[in-house]
């Protein structure tokens, strides 16, 4: 077996959670061995970032890259039902930080991070997959190259980063069914030539089913004339009989009227690609000498586009807490200072995921009058600042949204917040 020099923290996965990491890390003075079992750029669904990812950039020293890589410009969301849309300006928010961000082809983006998190230091190999881990003494795991050649390295903390390849939930019984439903999307891209001028490229378009309220569909445009486009539906909703995941995409797609009206010159790039059963949680988020970021950890669901800002959150919080621990800092609470504080943006995303397909935050999505500061603060979220304690809809987001619903319903305005 062949044998590495021991490294401060080793990162499991080279997606942005673990590009982060290492980049926090090593700017931090750590030594840094990132493995990631694939080669990049790889694909990766995802594509749409939210503007609380450029803090987290920016403090990776990042953000200049990826402001310089000529990915599309997005400022807001579009949400549309019927012949009704809702648009979001992340400008609007109540919360200091970035108000735009990036459509990415996570292809381009993640590679780029990667490299960034190479150019400050951090070792990075490829196709080296983990086959064992042993945290009884120091942190030790073993990986595989893709000639087969098993390989041992030596940490003094392990972040697992390896997304939903989940490799140390998997290796050491952490996984834990969901409490969501089992739901499904069906997705591709394609060359859109969206000609309509009423058509705004800088945001996410998801639009929701006429008659099923908990089928949504996005549309993801790029900067090459390009878009990302999916449904999500629970699984058996997806299942039409005897049809192939292209058929059975495109005839989702024309069940919504204005993504039929807007992709109906569209050419479609690679057949139809299904992921079902997404959503995940574990029994624990850290452990002696290791800690689960990002979707490692857990996953709700792709509606808010919540996923890379969590992962990307995720690391930098662990990151802060390895530093001190290595510098020699004892009896570090990792549940108080990383897993409650993580959850509390996880469970806000979690308050909007399960009130938009009960349909209560549509329901005030689309009240005919909202107080400015309220859609506002909503609109914070949106931009994935979900961690903003000022915010009255972080934390106990699914209460507040569920009552707020009972006032639109009942009087048709969100006057009362």
């Amino acid at each position: 077996m062949n044998n590495t020099a021991a490294v401060d923290v080793l990162v499991i996965g080279a997606g942005p959670a673990g590009s982060l990491a290492a980049a926090y890390a090593r700017r931090a003075g750590l030594s840094v061995r990132v493995l990631e079992r694939q080669e990049f750029p790889r694909f990766s669904i995802g594509e749409s970032l939210l503007p609380a990812c450029m803090n987290l950039l920016a403090e990776a020293g990042m953000v200049e890259a990826v402001e310089a890589a000529g990915f599309q410009y997005k400022n807001g969301a579009q949400i549309a039902r019927g012949d009704r849309h809702v648009d979001f300006e992340f400008a609007d928010k109540t919360t200091d930080g970035y108000s735009h961000t990036f459509e990415v082809t996570r292809a381009d983006f993640d590679h780029l991070l990667i490299q960034q998190a190479e150019k400050q230091g951090a070792e990075v190999l490829f196709r080296e997959e983990i086959t064992a881990v042993d945290f009884n003494d120091a942190p030790r795991v073993i990986s595989r190259n893709a000639a087969g050649e098993p390989t041992e390295h030596r940490a003094r903390f392990v972040l697992d980063a390896s997304g939903f390849g989940r490799t140390l939930p998997r290796l050491l019984d952490l996984d834990l069914p969901s409490s969501f439903p089992v739901r499904a999307a069906l997705f591709t891209h394609v060359e859109d030539h969206i000609s309509d001028p009423a058509y705004d490229r800088n945001k996410i378009r998801v639009g929701i089913h006429p008659q099923h309220r908990d089928v949504w569909y996005w549309l993801i445009p790029f900067a090459n004339g390009r878009a990302s486009i999916g449904v999500v539906a629970g699984d058996d909703f997806l299942r039409l009989d005897g049809a192939d995941a292209d058929k059975r995409l495109w005839a989702m797609i024309n069940e919504e009227p204005g993504m039929k009206r807007l992709l109906g010159d569209a050419r479609q790039l690679f057949p139809a690609r299904e992921i079902r059963g997404y959503a995940c949680k574990v029994k624990q988020l850290h452990g002696p000498g290791y800690a689960l970021l990002g979707n490692a950890g857990e996953f709700l669901d792709p509606v808010f586009s919540s996923g890379v800002t969590i992962a990307m959150k995720s690391a930098q919080l662990a990151v802060k807490l390895v530093v001190r621990q290595l510098g020699g800092e004892r009896d570090i609470d990792w549940q108080t200072e990383y897993a409650k504080p993580l959850m509390l943006g996880v469970e806000t995303f979690r308050g909007y995921v399960e009130t938009w397909y009960e349909g209560a935050l549509q329901d005030v999505m689309f009240s005919s009058v909202q107080p400015p500061r309220l859609r506002a603060m909503m609109c914070s979220v949106l931009a994935g600042y979900a961690w903003d304690k000022d915010n009255p809809y972080v934390g106990h987001s699914g209460r507040r949204l569920r009552t707020l619903a009972q006032v639109v319903r009942a009087n048709g305005t969100a006057a009362v917040f």
